[in-house]
């Protein structure tokens, strides 16, 4: 059978356009002993993506030019020789953006759509939720009573991170670009303040009067401008995580700003990176964690779907653009079960 499939066909030089993908249709062989037939139902498109886009050197090898571009896709088994995924069954992987794929199964997990929306084992119950998850607590390490920012805040990750924190009792500062976006994070997700970084006249006055006692924990998704005037509000022995630069993901020059060493030692604060993976032997804790806060409404999620496979690409720039609230999918086609 023939497949629709995206490849990388060129670098982009700054922001990427849809001159970087290229759409192709693929033979696929039946599948063999051992494999699955793949019908794609959400394609996940995530910033990170933007870096593997590149030949510089990262945590995870940059995609091949020319060949299919990978990431969190939930797909449903349609033809299956493989005795652990019959036919009908809903999983999820790292999969190319293709409508259908031949699998051998390998980095596959079942997800159950009577649990929970398909679409969430892409978002609160994938990777967006594991990386606020382990980020925040791991490495934020909230107390009660103390202040956490985020920035990104009605992004995928960002806006589990604040209800994380309002769970562990923590005053929950969001950081967002639209005054839409601003609401949504105080009205429907229980922030106890939310900042408009494009709108407030001076973003760290803004910062201060929703910081009242200080920054405890940073959970930084940005970056840039917005980040430096976090750093100005750090207490003492503050615990900065690394999450995302997204500021910087199209950068074409080195960013210039200022140096935080100076103000991480006044402060003895923490400044650590991470990745996801790192927590990979925890995430079935993780998922746990989370489906419970998820089903006693304690974490609310929201979820950017945009119709149709050939509009992947289009999606995946709108991250670049502040289009999405929550997670950003692609719903390719339905779940017949």
């Amino acid at each position: 059978m023939k497949t629709r499939t995206i490849l990388l066909e060129s670098r982009p030089q700054g922001m990427p356009t849809e001159q970087n993908f290229r759409f192709t249709e693929t033979e696929l062989p039946p599948p063999a002993d051992g494999e699955v037939l793949l019908k794609a139902l959400y394609v996940s498109v995530d910033p990170y993506m933007r870096g593997r886009m590149s030949e510089a050197k990262s945590y995870v090898p940059p995609y091949e030019l020319h060949q299919p571009i990978r990431g969190g896709v939930v797909a449903e088994v349609v033809e299956s020789r493989h005795e652990k995924f019959p036919k009908g069954t809903a999983v999820v992987g790292d999969l190319p953006w293709q409508e259908y794929i031949v699998a051998n199964g390998k980095g596959l997990n079942r997800v159950h759509p009577d649990l929970a929306p398909l679409g969430y084992y892409l978002g609160v119950l994938g990777m967006p939720g594991l990386t606020a998850y382990f980020g925040l607590l791991d490495v934020g390490k909230p107390q009660e009573g103390q202040t956490v920012v985020v920035s990104g805040a009605a992004g995928a990750v960002g806006s589990v991170v604040g209800q994380l924190a309002r769970i562990k009792g923590c005053r929950a500062v969001g950081i967002a670009g639209t005054d839409e976006k601003v609401q949504y994070l105080t009205d429907t997700l229980g922030f106890d303040a939310a900042i408009n970084y494009k709108t407030a006249p001076k973003l760290r006055e803004s910062l201060a009067a929703a910081c009242p006692d200080g920054v405890d924990v940073y959970f930084d998704n940005v970056g840039g401008p917005v980040t430096d005037a976090v750093y100005s509000l750090l207490n003492n022995f503050s615990r900065v995580a690394i999450c995302g630069q997204i500021a910087y993901y199209n950068a074409t020059e080195p960013p210039v700003a200022p140096r935080v060493e100076s103000r991480l030692l006044i402060k003895r604060a923490t400044m650590q990176g991470f990745i996801v993976t790192d927590y990979a032997a925890r995430f079935g804790e993780g998922i746990k964690t989370l489906a419970g806060w998820v089903k006693e409404d304690k974490i609310r999620y929201e979820e950017t779907v945009t119709e149709g496979f050939e509009n992947i690409p289009d999606a995946f720039l709108g991250l670049f653009r502040g289009e999405n609230t929550g997670k950003q999918l692609v719903k390719v086609a339905e779940y017949g079960g």
